[in-house]
């Protein structure tokens, strides 16, 4: 069978794409050849319809030579063929260096933009904050900072992290907005390389903020960014300090070698379980740490008062008319809600909330407390709780050892996890060695399955704490919360079927997925990573507060409690905010705020009202609840 032969045109094309992948020399030569042969036809149709032309062929030729020549500047002159090939030759070395001299700047601007690109150039700033790291918590830490630094001038954040610049850029761009005047600057690299830290200049910063990550190794990363810190601070006279977390409480003293003597390392987990166990034995307290922590509102303050030196503690309660006391910090040691006659002795910071560094004046507020409208009675005893486990994860077994620690006889607390995830070995284990009255059981099965849900009487439990998975490694970061929703919509299914509803706490991983949740408003969330961002924030801007928080959050500390306001005032009485201070003063407690039981579905506050000033006066209903630092 005889061979069908290549049509004509795909021979030619391959024999161009041949020549053309011999290299640049067949580049230019064919773009040469393309050249003349626009230009010497265009230039000859120029030439014989100028009425102007000369009338001889041969002139004629030379003009059209001239202007091929000025086209594609190769001088055209005319005359002996020495001279034209002398102006030809001047004019490709001119052409030479100037397309290698434009060549040579193109690359460098290039090559200048593709590293500021890469983030690959020093940071000159001093006094900013320089963060380590990217998780979902960058958008917490940053949003904090940029609101803490609304009234500086020169503000600047630092974020060194493996990743791309611009897409850094673009992800703050887009999740935060406007930074106003706080300038964000990212830069490409690894932050456990000492090489590659000086780009985000430490040496010279405010504070140096290392984000965990939500990865199986991301404690040992921890680690090597603060060893990787302290080597490229090496030499350095004043280092700046540093605010840290870890996962697990084995890197914890690892990581608090690494980081210094200046260097704090918080517990994530501990903390966030902590924190969830508060929340389900008082509904609304995350509301009120969500309040306390961020800096849109009031916040924590150390101040130092001399006018209050000697005088007992009690009295500070009801000095600031617009500042909530709630302790002091005495040689690094804090004392928050201290008995009542604790002198305040000279040196001693106060622990206060309040609006701005700026707002804690004094003045005499007791003439504003009514006694005929504070309660006399006894406070509400506490009484045995049943909580409602749904689901399994690291932090489960630090939760089920705080419900342990508190628990009165007959507590008692149920488990559903799918079989593998929690075993009664890890149950037993969780807070081992402790006697309590809690009892502890484990029920298997599925929480994303409706007939799991209808075996359990929901409506029976004092409190639900639903939990998400842990991460799995390659898994996007929302990928626990997916199971999450699934069983909240349950759960809202079962509350409108019974017309009942539940006290549900739920542990998200991702901050975008507080608008998916399906529940009700005012709800307790707990946003894992952004606890830990908020706290993080609060400690960067004053290191001294790292103390006061671990003891607030501590397991057997003082904390933030939310109480029924009728242990305090009579319901239905209209009274002061300054009489409800001075009733928790006789019970040793300082109160900061109150949640109005009528508004606790409004939002944006949900009712919440953290340090009112002492003169607002309101009509106190039986279900609404007063905010305390106090012991249980």
């Amino acid at each position: 069978m005889a061979q069908r032969r290549t049509p004509f045109g795909d021979r030619a094309r391959y024999w161009f794409d041949s020549t053309l992948a011999r290299g640049a020399a067949a580049l230019v030569g064919w773009m040469a050849l393309l050249c003349l042969a626009v230009v010497v036809p265009a230039s000859a149709v120029v030439v014989w319809t100028d009425p102007a032309a000369p009338a001889s062929p041969a002139d004629r030729l030379a003009e059209v030579w001239r202007l091929t020549g000025e086209t594609l500047r190769l001088g055209g002159a005319t005359g002996t063929p020495l001279r034209v090939m002398m102006s030809v030759l001047l004019a490709l070395v001119t052409l030479l260096y100037v397309s290698t001299l434009v060549g040579l700047v193109t690359t460098a601007l290039t090559e200048r933009l593709t590293a500021l690109r890469r983030g690959r150039s020093t940071v000159l700033e001093h006094g900013h904050a320089v963060i380590l790291g990217w998780s979902e918590q960058v958008f917490t830490v940053v949003s904090e900072l940029v609101a803490a630094n609304a009234n500086q001038r020169r503000a600047a954040v630092a974020v060194l992290a493996d990743r791309d610049k611009t897409l850094m850029e673009e992800a703050l761009g887009t999740k935060l907005g406007s930074a106003g005047r706080t300038r964000l600057i990212c830069r490409s690299g690894p932050p456990t390389d000492p090489a590659v830290l000086p780009l985000a200049s430490p040496a010279t910063a405010g504070v140096v903020l290392i984000l965990p990550h939500d990865e199986p190794e991301a404690d040992a990363e921890v680690v090597r960014t603060l060893l990787a810190l302290r080597a490229a601070l090496a030499g350095v006279g004043s280092r700046p300090p540093v605010v840290a977390a870890v996962r697990d409480d084995r890197y914890l003293l690892a990581a608090r070698l690494a980081a210094g003597p200046g260097g704090i390392v918080l517990e994530s987990d501990t903390v966030t379980a902590r924190l969830i166990v508060q929340a389900a034995r008082r509904p609304g307290l995350s509301l009120v740490h969500q309040e306390l922590l961020d800096f849109a509102g009031d916040e924590f303050y150390l101040v130092t008062e001399p006018a209050l030196t000697g005088r007992p503690f009690a009295e500070a309660l009801l000095s600031y008319p617009t500042s909530s006391v709630v302790g002091m910090v005495r040689a690094g040691t804090p004392l928050l809600s201290p008995p009542p006659e604790t002198p305040i002795a000279a040196g001693d910071l106060l622990v206060v909330i309040t609006r701005d560094d700026d707002t804690a004046w004094t003045a005499d507020c007791a003439e504003l407390v009514e006694e005929a409208a504070m309660a006399s009675g006894p406070p509400t005893p506490a009484r045995a709780e049943r909580v409602l486990l749904l689901g399994w994860n690291r932090r489960a077994p630090l939760m089920v050892d705080q419900l342990r620690r508190r628990a009165l006889p007959g507590s008692a607390v149920d488990v559903v996890a799918e079989p593998g995830e929690a075993t009664a070995r890890q149950l037993d284990e969780s807070g081992e060695g402790e006697a309590t009255g809690l009892s502890l059981t484990l029920h298997h099965g599925d929480i994303t399955r409706p007939e799991t849900l209808r075996r359990l009487d929901v409506h029976s439990y004092d409190s639900v704490i639903v939990l998400g998975r842990d991460p799995a490694p390659g898994q996007p970061s929302d990928h626990p919360d997916n199971r999450t929703l699934v069983t909240l919509l349950l759960l809202r299914r079962l509350e409108e079927a019974t017309g009942r509803e539940l006290p549900v706490v739920t542990e998200l991983i991702d901050d975008r997925n507080r608008a998916l949740a399906p529940i009700g408003p005012g709800a307790d969330v707990i946003i894992s990573g952004k606890l830990i961002g908020l706290l993080m924030a609060q400690i960067s801007q004053n290191r001294h507060l790292a103390a006061v928080f671990e003891e607030l959050f501590s397991a057997d500390g003082t904390g933030v409690r939310l109480r029924p306001a009728d242990d305090y005032v009579l319901p239905g009485h209209e009274t002061s905010f300054a009489t409800v201070v001075a009733a928790a003063r006789r019970r040793g407690e300082c109160a900061i705020g109150y949640r109005s039981h009528d508004d606790s579905s409004t939002s944006p506050g949900y009712g919440v009202r953290i340090n009112p000033p002492k003169e607002e006066r309101r009509r106190w209903a039986a279900g609404d609840e007063v905010v305390v630092v106090a012991r249980d």
